[in-house]
């Protein structure tokens, strides 16, 4: 033997490690959404919801729990899968969920994110239900839709009290039921909505679907519906809204899956929607064949019935997208924390720092901004709330939403090639990102909405202007940003083709005026230094010198 085969081996072990695992962050789990989160915290107690800071404390514990996050992976791996018909033919219509889906349905309804508000009204009751549906929806996003929908129909429902009243306690029960029997037999329910059609989109005034009285008609009244229903969203639930027309005009509609006798009504799914995001949720074609409605509301104002679900709708567009850029912060900065490169923790790198600080911004922002419409939204009867809730949750319907793309594709550059890879929530985030600009109405639809309601109501531009103009003298930037506004406000030509650069600058004098009011010096000087100044980057990560970088990434960074 020679010598070179008798020297003793490097390794003891042929199969020795190539290499240890190091300077990798730690899964960001097993913390609370809630106690975590100090604009959360800081929100909440501004608009009169931190009465409910013990319950918020315990969802957020749930929410970051691992085992609940882990359900929002599996959901969204195992999508929804269409049964059209039995093995033996007969015609089932029935949509088979993950069990994951289901448990975060039951974790939702059961904490009443569906309900809370109409069952237990008060000051500070939409804060608080915003505030949990904040939380899980940053675990997962697709399971919300039934949950805002079945929150959103309540308001609707209550134009028509007969139905309302049968209706309601079940809608409202604080359970998930999701067995595939008559509604008769259930005592928990859900409710969709089904409005478009394809050949009209946001014009639902272009539908064809028919609406003929089985009787005298008229409000509360049965009837069978004919046409076609482009896109019902979560298929599965147990009644929805929709539209179609009688001879007095297009009117809504209450239609089950099954009759009362215990008949399926012909209510019949064509095809599962392929989507990009909110993968876990189904969403679908349909046919109505005669399908079994009652009438909700006043014959031939059906807009005006449905609008009410659809404002609720929006509102939790607001807060889903709010959700999904404190997530991609969360994600972030907990990156950047446990990362180092080129010899230094990446957080405090400070060309990161600048990129972390700017998403920190406008995740701060758009929950102010969304919390301080829940605010509104519990006070009713007060005037200034009302107008303001009506002018409001478009403009942040709009602005937020819309911000919610770019700001998941910076999160996810932020971590960089790991934050790609399909093990990471952040594809998901990302994806999910552009749903709720186009969903209850895309960007241009709110924008519109906006000069409608002024046209309409002048006293919600007042409304609006008053309350940013609470924060008056506490900053000269935003001053002056407001003060341009005022001017431009004033100019009516051609507005509607400028509207989405008035709306955009109407969200950021709000977002300003709240961040000035709020409870963090830090975040409102950026504000107004990075977003009512005028500069040159677009990019997040183009914040001027002198703001309190380290601060506000101090603040949004989750301990784990």
């Amino acid at each position: 033997m020679s010598a070179r085969m008798e020297e003793t081996p490097r390794y003891a072990d042929p199969l020795a490690n190539t290499h240890e695992v190091f300077n990798q962050p730690p899964p960001l789990q097993d913390y609370n959404l809630f106690t975590q989160d100090n604009a959360l915290m800081e929100a909440v107690r501004a608009n009169g919801a931190g009465w409910a800071e013990e319950a918020l404390t315990a969802f957020g514990a749930l929410t970051g729990r691992a085992e609940t996050i882990e359900l929002g992976f599996q959901a969204n791996e195992n999508p929804p899968v269409l049964d059209t018909h039995d093995r033996f033919g007969h015609r089932v219509d029935r949509v088979r969920f993950h069990p994951a889906y289901h448990e975060l349905m039951r974790i939702a309804l059961e904490h009443g994110l569906h309900s809370a508000p109409w069952t237990d009204p008060g000051p500070g009751a939409h804060v608080s239900r915003a505030a949990h549906f904040y939380m899980q929806s940053q675990v997962e996003a697709g399971h919300g839709c039934p949950i805002s929908m079945t929150f959103a129909a309540v308001p609707a429902l209550r134009h028509q009290e007969d139905i309302a009243a049968e209706w309601l306690p079940r809608i409202t029960a604080r359970a998930y039921d999701p067995s595939n029997v008559p509604d008769g037999e259930k005592t928990a329910l859900t409710i969709g909505m089904a409005m478009t059609e394809k050949q009209g989109g946001s014009d639902v005034r272009a539908n064809t679907t028919r609406a003929y009285a089985l009787g005298a008609g008229g409000p509360g009244q049965a009837y069978e519906l004919v046409g076609h229903k482009y896109f019902v969203s979560a298929p599965m639930c147990d009644a929805f809204l929709t539209l179609a027309h009688t001879d007095k005009g297009l009117s809504c509609f209450l239609l089950p899956r099954w009759r009362p006798d215990g008949t399926k009504n012909p209510m019949q799914i064509q095809r599962l929607k392929r989507k990009m995001g909110n993968v876990s949720n189904a969403s679908s074609e349909t046919e109505l064949r005669g399908a079994l409605a009652w009438m909700i509301g006043e014959e031939g104002r059906g807009v005006r019935t449905i609008i009410e679900m659809v404002a609720a709708t929006r509102f939790d567009c607001m807060i889903g997208s709010a959700a999904g850029m404190r997530q991609g912060v969360a994600q972030a900065t907990h990156h950047a924390r446990h990362r180092s490169v080129f010899g230094e923790r990446l957080d405090r790198q400070p060309l990161m720092r600048n990129v972390l600080a700017d998403l920190a911004l406008e995740s701060e922002a758009a929950l102010a901004f969304t919390l301080r419409v829940g605010r509104a939204l519990d006070n009713p009867g007060d005037a200034h709330e009302k107008l303001l809730a009506r002018i409001a949750t478009a403009v942040g319907k709009y602005w937020i939403c819309k911000r919610s793309a770019p700001h998941a594709a910076e999160s996810m550059e932020c971590i960089g090639g790991s934050g790609v890879m399909e093990d990471s929530i952040m594809p998901r985030l990302f994806r999910e990102s552009p749903v709720n600009a186009i969903w209850e109405g895309s960007g241009n639809v709110q924008c519109l909405d906006v000069l409608r309601a002024v046209g309409k109501e002048p006293g919600v531009m007042n409304a609006f202007l008053d309350e940013i103009e609470s924060a008056r003298g506490a900053d000269r930037r935003f001053d002056a940003y407001v003060d341009r506004l005022r001017g431009d406000l004033g100019d009516m030509e051609d507005i509607a083709y400028r509207a989405r650069d008035v709306v955009e600058r109407m969200a950021l004098a709000m977002q300003g005026s709240l961040l000035l009011r709020g409870g963090s010096a830090a975040v409102a000087d950026a504000f107004c230094a990075g977003r009512l100044e005028p500069r040159d980057s677009v990019q997040f990560g183009g914040l001027p010198r002198g703001v309190d970088a380290a601060a506000i990434i101090d603040r949004a960074t989750p301990v784990c």
